[in-house]
């Protein structure tokens, strides 16, 4: 089939987790299809990284994107009454390439990977799309806006109201739209009442070979401490919050009975306020060439996110990297709803004490636990067995 992929970001590096998803993505479909690849580039250390895109797909358009200008470019949305997200990504050079490219090739049918991109479908009239939305990106703003105050708490909820109803017309017009979890779903359906959607969930997966302990791989910490750890994009607010909470909230209590844990933020582009916390007991890596070492070697690894729902990348490459997790319970329940030693959610301050104390106290415990964590993954979060069912409505679409 000749397929049309529309993207936010460049699907390459697999190195945070929506370009984890969006990359197997494409990954799945170049093995079976032709695919031409629409996406942007808002980050200039990704342009190397084109060649092995280009490998993938039978053609390729990327455009530039400047997050700062794109910021200011998206307020256009307040004078046109639409959410400030479709602004964000609009590009003319991109529109021309989509245009350009359906009348030369004539697409099978379009898969969409993020909601905002499907304003670049509009055009291809009598072709199929399949819209993989990954998380309600409309309920994270709404989720933000008590946690900020005037004027950005009512930009959030307005950009809540404004998204959801795009998303809304996005689903009613493709032939399925796709959530990374069944609560994902439901929550989608709960704030669409009375509409006639096909929805079904498509669940991550995880690179168990690529993501797995190798007993000659050397640590990155000091020999005579004892290291948590905390991987993501940094400069992402959910991963900010977590990160910012469990230092002033949880840490102190922790290093009082385990003075030689130290709390290591594993990401990308920190934020300011993540900056701020480095200090004696707190390592801010900032970008790391492989982030499996800070995995295998950390006593265990916590997710502690307050703002962020759905099937999480980093809590799944941990566990395959056989460590125990902490994780929020709206977290791990979307990962398993059964008991899993090496996947144990925490609700509150008062869990996650409990249950990193208990693992940084029994290190064999804890050892064991990762191992039933990577048992766990690797059973049943394949990506190949995922994306099975994309193909499915592939074919009926077609």
């Amino acid at each position: 089939m000749k397929i049309l992929y529309l993207v936010h970001r460049l699907p390459y590096p697999p190195n945070k987790g929506d370009k984890v998803r969006s990359y197997h993505l494409l990954k799945h479909l170049a093995a079976r299809h032709e695919v031409h690849l629409g996406t942007f580039i808002d980050d200039p250390d990704d342009e190397q990284h084109l060649p092995r895109v280009r490998e993938l797909c039978t053609s390729l358009h990327a455009s530039g994107l400047n997050p700062r200008t794109a910021k200011l470019l998206s307020l256009r949305g307040l004078l046109s009454g639409e959410a400030l997200s479709l602004p964000y990504y609009r590009d003319a050079a991109l529109q021309a390439w989509v245009n350009e490219t359906a009348a030369r090739v004539g697409f099978d049918a379009v898969v969409v990977f993020s909601g905002v991109m499907a304003q670049y479908t509009q055009g291809l009239n009598g072709v199929k799309t399949l819209v993989d939305f990954v998380d309600v990106d409309s309920a994270k703003w709404r989720d933000y806006a008590p946690e900020h105050a005037w004027p950005m708490s009512w930009l959030y909820r307005r950009e809540f109201a404004k998204l959801l109803g795009f998303e809304q017309r996005v689903a009613r017009e493709a032939a399925c739209s796709f959530f990374v979890t069944e609560n994902e779903v439901a929550l989608f359906r709960e704030l669409s009442p009375g509409q006639a959607l096909n929805l079904a969930a498509l669940g991550n997966g995880v690179d168990a070979e690529f993501f797995a302990p190798d007993p000659a791989r050397a640590s990155p910490f000091a020999a005579d401490e004892l290291p948590l750890v905390f991987t993501g994009a940094m400069d992402y607010w959910p991963n900010v919050d977590a990160v910012s909470w469990f230092v002033s909230d949880m840490l102190p209590t922790l290093r009082e009975r385990f003075p030689s844990l130290r709390f290591h933020i594993v990401g990308r582009s920190p934020a300011p306020a993540v900056q701020a916390l480095a200090g004696e007991a707190v390592n801010v890596t900032g970008t790391v060439p492989d982030v499996r070492p800070y995995l295998q070697h950390a006593a265990a690894v916590v997710a502690p996110l307050r703002l962020a729902r759905g099937l999480q990348n980093k809590v799944l490459e941990a566990m395959a990297m056989a460590r125990p997790v902490v994780a929020a319970a709206s977290c791990a329940r979307a990962i398993t709803a059964d008991v899993q030693p090496g996947l144990q959610p925490a609700d509150d301050v008062a869990g996650y004490l409990q249950r990193l104390a208990a693992l940084l106290a029994d290190r064999a415990a804890a050892d064991a636990a990762g191992r039933s964590a990577r048992d766990f993954v690797v059973g049943a979060y394949s990506w190949g067995a995922h994306l099975t069912g994309l193909d499915r409505h592939l074919e009926a679409a077609c």
